[in-house]
């Protein structure tokens, strides 16, 4: 009686393969989350697993190889069973997957997973994918046993089953490609729904780019248009088109006077994409450095693609003045931000001089470095242009707080933490390691260096590293960039007793706990996600 025609031999393959799709399902938590920091991209997922540092691809091989020693071990016991033996040695493959599922569990993503309705799609193709492979896979074994007909394979046929665990960042990869086929289509929708959305509501655009300081130019924006606008622009650095149109779609737009989005881009045509869909009537460039390089390949890619805003503005275009020779013959009317002025940068906050519509204004604000005076500028010059007064715009920059992981200060038990773990670039990374020099006491700087820099990196990094010399103590952490952070630190007279890497985060954190004391102040520079 062949296996295609029993009906309990068909059942047995169905019960097995989804029990399989669960307990693989189960075990994917983690990967998904990489795999959503990987904006969903399978082969960006398929490069982090290759990496040897994260131990993805032989915690599964080591999982697989449990499963596969244990099934044979309880097979062969349970032999006198008949074909019920291959069936009772699946069970180990519950306790190791419980014991894989629950360690996993415990390495906490430091970006952790948002469980959007996208991602929860996911999980569900993920599951029916890895089914109907167990399922297939469970057929063809039991098919091979009857065919073959000896006897120990026939009790050990299932052990074969633990090759599934090294398989799942594939079938993982594959799920996605597959469910793709609805949410390509599903976001072009949504996006085309909220382009109609924004031109039908009248709204005030305002589109801010750059290579950085997008987020807190923006935040800052928002809180001087707030003391005469209804303001709402993208939340946290949503700068995508699925994240503009879901503060769009998610809003009711008549309740606003301005919109303020975010634009990001990896590519030459990202940001003219993004202006397709919320054209601006006003635009902010906050900088432009050799950031993204890994998929922009030339500075010149980057400025071209920043660039793009300019072609789409409607009214006017506010440039930092570090970044205008970019941008000489601008496509639309530029002002250059000329507007601060001596300006004064200590551990206690920044202070300057305001200059706008021929009125001069001291400001004091809490955040740190001069480069937040000029951010702080940029945003007045377009403030003050959509007829925010001084006094207003003033008051608004001494009201403002930390942006969370943007040199944002946190006071713990008389120790200065400066919490930079979204910066990503060297001319933050300077501005950074200036701030950290302000304060008093001890000062030690935490990173893995800078990333995402293509040919650049190395020789960056290198130049990073150097700016490390005279610091109290570094701490390296990972394997990315760690060889040429330290080789510059060294060129530059770094002292090789204050320098220390540790391969983890949290292994950095543990040594920190031994040395600081009250009075220290310690950088967290570029906290990198889990996909570096």
């Amino acid at each position: 009686m062949g296996i295609f025609i029993s009906a309990e031999k068909t059942i047995e393959c169905v019960v097995i393969a989804l029990g399989m799709g669960v307990l693989l399902a189960m075990s994917s938590n983690k990967l998904l989350g990489v795999l959503q920091e990987c904006n969903y991209r399978s082969g960006r997922l398929m490069r982090w697993a290759a990496k040897r540092s994260n131990m993805s691809f032989e915690r599964l091989l080591l999982l697989g190889m449990l499963i596969l020693l244990s099934s044979a071990i309880v097979s062969l016991c349970f032999s006198f069973a008949g074909e019920w033996a291959a069936v009772i040695g699946l069970a180990p493959c519950v306790l190791f997957f419980g014991v894989y599922i629950y360690a996993d569990g415990k390495i906490a993503l430091r970006v952790p997973a948002v469980r959007t309705k996208r991602f929860k799609r996911l999980q569900a193709v993920l599951f029916f994918v890895c089914a109907v492979l167990s399922y297939l896979a469970v057929t063809l074994l039991n098919f091979s046993a009857e065919v073959w007909g000896e006897q120990l394979f026939f009790v050990l046929r299932y052990c074969a089953l633990s090759v599934m665990p090294v398989l799942l960042i594939p079938m993982i990869c594959l799920a996605n490609e597959l469910a793709k086929i609805y949410e390509v289509p599903h976001n072009r929708s949504y996006i085309k729904k909220a382009t109609q959305k924004i031109a039908a509501s009248g709204i005030t655009v305002v589109g801010i780019t750059g290579s950085y300081g997008k987020t807190g130019t923006k935040n800052i924006l928002s809180a001087m248009l707030s003391k005469k606008y209804r303001v709402l622009s993208t939340p946290r650095s949503h700068n995508t088109p699925i994240g503009i149109a879901l503060a769009v779609n998610g809003n009711d737009m008549g309740a606003y006077d301005v919109f303020i989005a975010e634009m990001g881009a990896r590519n030459v045509g990202d940001i003219a994409e993004l202006c397709r869909i919320c054209p601006p009537d006003y635009s902010l460039i906050t900088g432009i450095c050799a950031q993204h390089l890994e998929t922009f390949e030339s500075l010149e890619n980057i400025i071209e693609a920043k660039g793009e805003i300019l072609s789409a503005t409607k009214k006017r275009a506010f440039i930092a003045a570090d970044c205008v020779e970019y941008f000489k013959d601008p496509p639309c009317p530029a002002d250059v931000c000329s507007c601060v002025s001596e300006v004064e940068a200590g551990a206690d906050g920044t202070s300057f001089t305001l200059t706008l519509g021929g009125e001069s204004a001291r400001v004091k604000t809490r955040l740190l470095g001069a480069h937040s005076a000029y951010n702080i500028g940029l945003a007045a010059s377009l403030a003050f242009e959509l007829g925010v007064g001084l006094p207003d715009i003033a008051a608004a920059a001494e009201e403002l707080d930390f942006a969370e992981h943007r040199l944002q200060l946190i006071k713990a038990d008389g120790i200065n933490i400066l919490d930079d773990g979204y910066n990503a670039n060297i001319k933050g990374a300077r501005a950074a390691l200036s701030v950290l020099r302000a304060f008093g006491g001890r000062k030690i700087a935490v990173t893995p260096g800078i990333v995402e820099l293509g040919i650049l990196e190395e020789k960056e990094n290198g130049e990073f590293g150097a700016l490390l010399a005279g610091l109290d103590l570094v701490i390296l952490v990972g394997d990315t960039l760690v060889t040429p952070v330290k080789e510059g630190y060294l060129s530059a007279g770094g002292d090789p007793e204050k320098l220390v890497v540790r391969q983890t985060l949290k292994d950095a954190q543990r040594e920190l706990k031994g040395y600081l004391s009250k009075g220290d102040t310690v950088l967290f520079l570029n906290d990198l996600p889990d996909i570096y």
